[in-house]
């Protein structure tokens, strides 16, 4: 028998854990699976841009060696020359890693400054790596509440509160994923008061930069805070639609002399892997200093715009569910009112859907949320997809509540909520007759 590390028994990765692995079996079963768990733009005809695409291709002759460790130079000076441009001064070519995605880019980040014992102040709710990352390290991930109240902005007074001896870095992720947040300038601004305050590393996730709606703007930590150590992640999966390119990047900016001996410990992280993947680097120059096309989804009558506008809406039409409309990223993130649906575990509340349904959704507490109400949804595809999806999720809680949870004292009654059309409830009742049927055999 060989036994798993026991670094990783707390380690979770829910996006792609147990629920997706069910899906997997009931797909070797013969059913289709109505996929909206993760933000993969290729299944749903959001591909990269052409010219993104050209320059790889041409390229390919050059990539068959080995590159710098950091990445291609062409690569690195379009990185920096993009941040210059945002406001981040006195950043080169040589402040660039290149990584084999983002994903790559925070564990190498991480294992870098972490040592055993170590804190990490990270959002709640996450892009759930970063949480797992920080363990990975042996260190421990405070999680700081983001207030849905207030369009998900983080509690300020709450993130000074985790602040110890220990912690050695704050985590910012804006635009948020999962709740689609975008940081106010105010919000940014006393987030990096506190890590100057207290001497922290300031990790920003920034993979969502450009996907922003009804003239939301995004602001770079790395720019309002030249007098800090940041280190911004971005890469080519959300923005240029290429998340198969596994082609992310890392800039290091402020004074690094106070950071010296960090960034040699990363370097030599970079150096043990030998170098990223290298045809997919040859594209970044070209997604950088070319069309943005990723600005007409995101206008009025664009598809992502839509999209998301068409799913926001249909949700709340749901009884008991609201949800936060998100100005940025790819992601619905409802919240199902305790007094309607009454749940106590959302990853079983999934399993059921999906098994039921047939529909693949992520739990909120999969993104290190501590209640289990909230839902994420990909809004990737098309409008009439969502409406299929959201019909799915409809019908699931119209046949949610089981009587025991109104303290009936036998396991014999469930109750359906009638506020849905007609023609929802026949489908309804339909499915639940031969749900049923299981139960007569």
């Amino acid at each position: 028998m060989v036994p798993q590390a026991s670094r990783l028994n707390n380690v979770r990765y829910d996006i792609r854990g147990p629920v997706l692995r069910r899906a997997r079996q009931l797909e070797a079963e013969g059913h289709r699976i109505l996929k909206l768990n993760i933000g993969n733009t290729a299944p749903f005809g959001l591909m990269a841009p052409d010219s993104v695409v050209t320059e790889l291709v041409q390229n390919i002759g050059e990539a068959q060696g080995y590159s710098d460790a950091r990445g291609i130079h062409s690569a690195r000076l379009a990185v920096s020359q993009y941040y210059t441009t945002l406001g981040v001064p006195d950043v080169g070519p040589d402040d660039v890693y290149l990584g084999n995605g983002v994903s790559e880019l925070i564990v190498m980040a991480l294992q870098a400054l972490l040592d055993p014992g170590d804190e990490v102040l990270v959002p709640s709710p996450d892009y759930p790596l970063w949480t797992g990352a920080v363990i990975l390290c042996g260190a421990r991930a405070a999680h700081y509440r983001c207030d849905e109240q207030t369009g998900w902005q983080p509690d300020l007074d709450d993130v000074a509160s985790k602040i110890t001896k220990d912690t050695r870095a704050l985590v910012i992720i804006n635009p948020n994923n999962p709740t689609g947040a975008v940081y106010s300038r105010e919000t940014l601004l006393g987030l990096l008061d506190l890590a100057r305050r207290h001497g922290l590393l300031v990790l920003a996730d920034e993979i969502y930069d450009k996907i922003l709606y009804d003239g939301a703007v995004h602001e770079s930590a790395a720019a309002l805070a030249p007098d800090l150590v940041v280190l911004t992640l971005s890469g080519l999966s959300k923005t240029y639609r290429a998340p198969g390119f596994r082609t992310g990047w890392l800039l290091a900016s402020g004074p690094s002399r106070a950071a010296a001996g960090y960034l040699e410990g990363l370097e030599l992280l970079a150096n043990m892997r030998m170098c990223p993947n290298v045809p997919s680097q040859f594209a970044i120059q070209a997604a950088l200093g070319g069309p943005q096309s990723i600005t007409a989804l995101l206008q009025p009558g664009g598809r992502l715009r839509d999209q998301r506008d068409h799913a926001w809406q249909k949700l709340n039409e749901i009884p008991g569910v609201d949800c936060v409309k998100p100005q940025g990223a790819l992601y619905v993130f409802p919240r199902l009112d305790p007094d309607v649906h009454k749940i106590s575990d959302d990853q079983q509340l999934v399993i059921d859907l999906l098994e039921q349904q047939h529909l693949l959704l992520t739990h909120g507490s999969g993104f290190n949320l501590d209640t289990p109400d909230h839902l994420r949804m990909v809004f990737l595809a098309g409008i009439d997809v969502l409406d299929d999806a959201i019909g799915r999720l409809e019908q699931q809680h119209l046949l949610l509540t089981h009587g025991s949870g109104f303290n009936l004292d036998t396991p014999d009654h469930l109750r359906m909520v009638f506020l849905a059309g007609i023609d929802v409830l026949d489908d309804a009742i339909g499915r639940l007759s031969t749900f049923l049927e299981t139960y007569r055999q």
